[in-house]
């Protein structure tokens, strides 16, 4: 029997593969939305838009799997909309891929997403040392792809003719604007597609104004309560819920030479919607950013089916089993990324104070790996050797303890009620998107100011601990555990109301006529000027 998520994504990709418009609807009207720093303009002539020069954009994801799936999203998406565009994917292998990853990467080889959207899988480079901090492997390994990507581009100019599709630009990651130098040497626009929400995009655009206005270096604000004022947020920031990825000063230079090169993209397409981020967005029209297209959410809503191998599959229908026993909106599911992990301490204070609730739970627990590598986590051989003596026995009725998680399908699950996340953004995207109001414990990356904007701006969100860090000593309590979870699954709270309110909205925004929908469509006409 086929699930309602699968019946969905199925339908979705069907209006793709037609030529339709996703989600298509007759009761929205188009709205008046125009991008950020542009100016509104008129329709084009139907008869002149397939008239139009063929166009190719190049698209370069950074190697994690999260920026991946949001790319290869996005460029089904913009091809959808547009029958002359034609898009190449240029994919950077890690050398430390999950067997999620790779098995996603291998489904794009085996069966091509869609005619106009072409892979190319980079030659290897020469192996980085592992045990660089996260910044300089990831620096070092975009740069040294740098040769691969033009050498890849080079190969399909040189194999262009007169009809074959003119290059029109790069999108690239947030992370690799190193390949603008490439686009420049190919005379050609950059654009870049940011994974994150318009609020951490805020953020990097006034680090230097953080470093003149406070006289400090944005690292001096870790475990600060200072009150920081940025224009992308209507309440003060406080400095202890700052990203973890700008509180060193490695971090806080890398970051800031982004936000520089983040001046010379043509245009800025962001994974949010006007409806969810408004503050943010209107605070960076102000005339001194790129123009914004902001064109989520964007998700991979059959990302269960693509990532994962016959051995998953068996786990993901034994999961969806157990759920299906559950009563409604009954089990709060735990699960914190594709790098989220805890020590053995953390372990017994989660568990405690899942056992304390009396409520269902399905925990997502995943080993950390070895200390001071940047390699993904992995499953526990043995759970009992982990976890409190007897608790699998204890909450065997109440419970249960996996490994890898088919997190989209789960969230779709009429049993889930509540999500104890670590407020990544596609997930935070996915649980808006199927209604389930989330407990945020961000663990690394940007998560600590998301999980500040869905709690104190949004009120999207319940908070277990918005400041915790896993390069930290700090171990949560069971108390603390079992507060946020009690909380979230509050059946009648106005979080879990605001949640299901937004979840609607998100849907109607890639509506024909919808806010993303139309900036979408002013992207595609810068395209095709």
């Amino acid at each position: 029997m086929t699930s309602p998520l699968a019946s969905l994504a199925q339908s979705i990709n069907s209006n793709i593969h037609r030529g339709n418009e996703l989600f298509p609807s007759k009761d929205l009207k188009p709205t008046s939305l125009i991008p950020f720093g542009q100016t509104k303009k008129t329709k084009k002539n139907p008869l002149l838009f397939h008239m139009e020069k063929a166009s190719q954009l190049v698209v370069i994801p950074s190697g994690r799997i999260g920026h991946l799936v949001s790319a290869v999203e996005m460029s089904k998406l913009l091809v959808s909309r547009h029958d002359q565009l034609y898009i190449t994917v240029l994919i950077m292998k890690l050398p430390f891929d999950s067997k999620g990853t790779e098995a996603y990467r291998a489904s794009l080889e085996a069966s091509p997403v869609l005619p106009r959207v072409n892979f190319i899988t980079l030659p290897k480079v020469p192996d980085l040392d592992k045990h660089l901090s996260s910044h300089s492997f990831r620096n070092q390994f975009i740069e040294s792809h740098k040769t691969n990507v033009k050498n890849a581009v080079a190969e399909l100019t040189e194999s262009q003719s007169d009809s074959r599709p003119r290059l029109a630009g790069f999108v690239i990651d947030m992370f690799c604007t190193t390949m603008i130098d490439v686009a420049d040497d190919f005379g050609v626009p950059t654009y870049m597609f940011f994974t994150s929400p318009a609020g951490f995009l805020g953020l990097l655009f006034n680090l230097q104004r953080i470093r003149d206005v406070y006289g400090k270096d944005v690292s001096e604000f870790k475990d600060s309560d200072t009150e920081l004022s940025l224009p992308t947020f209507v309440n003060s920031v406080p400095g202890r819920v700052l990203p973890s990825v700008v509180l060193d000063k490695e971090g806080a230079e890398t970051f800031l030479s982004y936000a520089k090169r983040y001046t010379e993209t043509k245009g800025i397409l962001v994974n949010t919607f006007k409806e969810l981020e408004s503050h943010a967005l209107d605070s960076l029209s102000d005339g001194e950013t790129p123009p914004l297209y902001p064109v989520g959410p964007n998700l991979n809503l059959m990302s269960d089916e693509t990532q994962s191998g016959s051995e998953q599959a068996q786990q993901k229908s034994d999961i969806l089993e157990w759920l299906d026993d559950q009563p409604p909106s009954s089990v709060v599911f735990l699960c914190f990324g594709s790098m989220g992990s805890f020590d053995e301490d953390q372990v017994r204070e989660i568990a405690l104070g899942l056992e304390r609730s009396g409520l269902r739970f399905l925990w997502s627990l995943r080993q950390p790996p070895p200390k001071g590598t940047v390699v993904s986590p992995g499953d526990y051989s043995d759970l009992k050797g982990v976890l409190p003596e007897g608790f699998l026995d204890r909450t065997a009725a109440m419970g249960k303890v996996i490994g890898w998680a088919p997190q989209v399908a789960i969230l779709a699950h009429p049993a889930v009620g509540g999500f104890v996340s670590h407020c990544g953004w596609n997930s935070t995207l996915e649980s808006l998107w199927f209604g389930v109001p989330m407990a945020a414990w961000p663990v690394y990356a940007e998560q600590q100011l998301n999980a500040f904007e869905l709690v104190r701006e949004l009120g999207l969100a319940v908070a277990i601990k918005m400041d915790y860090r896993r390069d930290t000593q700090v171990v949560v309590s069971a108390e603390e555990i079992e507060r946020g979870i009690r909380e979230v699954m509050e059946h009648d709270s106005d979080v879990r109301k605001r949640v299901k309110e937004m979840s609607e909205k998100s849907k109607k925004a890639l509506m024909e006529g919808g806010s993303s929908h139309s900036s979408l469509g002013h992207f595609l006409d810068q395209i095709f000027l």
